[in-house]
């Protein structure tokens, strides 16, 4: 094997059955400052979590069936990685995923072989070019583990272009918050409220919306808009404005800085 094998993963890694799950993320700020524990039945989300920890995870939680895939799938993206050929084996089983490991687990399988792949961004942008709409957000996820500068900005704001709402909360995680300009930055927040995602999904919300005086004009003329039109005004639209009108460096609002997961079904192709 061209891969090291994980070691069990602790109970507090195990994952729940059935796709009712409601998941979170491990380690969310709470309103405190502190960092509370996972549940014991919490899946990791792939766009924060190490590989290896992933990798941790799931070796606990698939079963033997869905291990042995996971472990040839691993093995062919280190033993042909980046771009050979058209299309690279371990591409293929990115379509694969879901059936051979649930969807609960196939963000995460999908991201630990895109890492093992060692993709790069013309890689990246190939299978999301290419990709159902689950392989396209399992790549957004990828990016902050694979892409360290801004190359791959556009997929991002391709993802933020759709009315997908799981695309949209998956391109406004850790890869975004990191190298999208203020401006671009802004219409993220704007997308998610349009199309419905939480704003708690918007990964380092609290640092990069605190003292943003353009973004509380912004939120506010929406509010507005909402409000004419006898519409709801999302209630996060309400805290995370407060946010911005505090002075810069306040601590006196706080935001969820963590995207959580989701497994709703996405609104574009399937795999």
């Amino acid at each position: 094997m061209n891969h090291p094998r994980a070691t069990p993963a602790t109970p507090e890694a195990a994952t729940p059955s059935g796709p009712g799950a409601a998941p979170q993320p491990p380690g969310n700020p709470a309103a405190d400052g502190t960092t509370p524990a996972a549940p014991a039945t919490a899946p990791l989300h792939p766009a924060v979590t190490p590989p290896a920890e992933l990798h941790r995870f799931l070796s606990a939680a698939l079963g033997a069936a869905a291990r042995a895939w996971l472990d040839q799938a691993l093995d062919e993206a280190a033993a042909h990685p980046g771009t050979h050929g058209p299309i690279s084996v371990w591409e293929l089983r990115l379509a694969e995923a879901g059936r051979r490991c649930g969807g609960a687990h196939a963000d995460a399988v999908r991201v630990l072989i895109l890492h093992t792949a060692r993709a790069d961004t013309e890689a990246l942008t190939r299978v999301y070019d290419q990709g159902t709409a689950d392989e396209r957000r399992a790549v957004l996820h990828a990016l902050p583990h694979l892409v360290p500068g801004p190359d791959a900005r556009p997929l991002v704001e391709d993802a933020l272009r759709t009315n997908d709402t799981r695309l949209v909360a998956a391109a406004v995680g850790p890869y975004c918050a990191r190298h999208l300009d203020a401006h671009a930055w802004r219409h993220a927040v704007l997308k998610c409220l349009f199309t419905g995602v939480a704003l708690d999904r918007v990964a380092d919300l609290a640092r990069r919306a605190r003292g943003d005086g353009e973004l509380a004009r912004m939120l506010g003329d929406y509010a507005d808009e909402r409000a004419a039109a006898d519409r709801p005004v999302p209630e996060d639209l309400h805290r995370v404005r407060a946010l911005a009108l505090a002075p810069a460096g306040s601590a006196s609002a706080s935001a969820s800085s963590t995207p959580s997961h989701t497994t709703d079904d996405p609104h574009g192709k399937e795999s």
